[in-house]
């Protein structure tokens, strides 16, 4: 993963490391109706740090297929993540 530097945002890391799984479970433990599978991680050093997780989408219904999207986390200095937004990945 690139050297963090305050308000920078690093590569994309697809290798999800212990510490941004943790951040991505627990902001996305409350969601119901969508599992989101993350397979990418950048992260962004703010007062806090902001994460941006490429995921696959799964709705829970049958015929709804899978669909890319990105999830952004924000995990303050103390307390706990949460979701800022959910964007799905359209093509151009």
């Amino acid at each position: 993963m690139t050297t963090e530097l305050a308000g920078g945002w690093t590569q994309f890391d697809y290798e999800i490391t212990s510490a941004a799984r943790a951040v991505f479970k627990e902001a996305t433990a409350e969601i119901i109706g969508v599992t989101y599978t993350p397979s990418a991680f950048a992260t962004q050093v703010v007062a806090g740090t902001n994460y941006c997780f490429l995921c696959t989408a799964q709705v829970a219904h049958p015929v709804v297929s899978p669909y890319p999207a990105l999830v952004s986390i924000f995990k303050p200095l103390s307390g706990k993540a949460h979701v800022s937004e959910i964007t799905r990945i359209k093509p151009q």
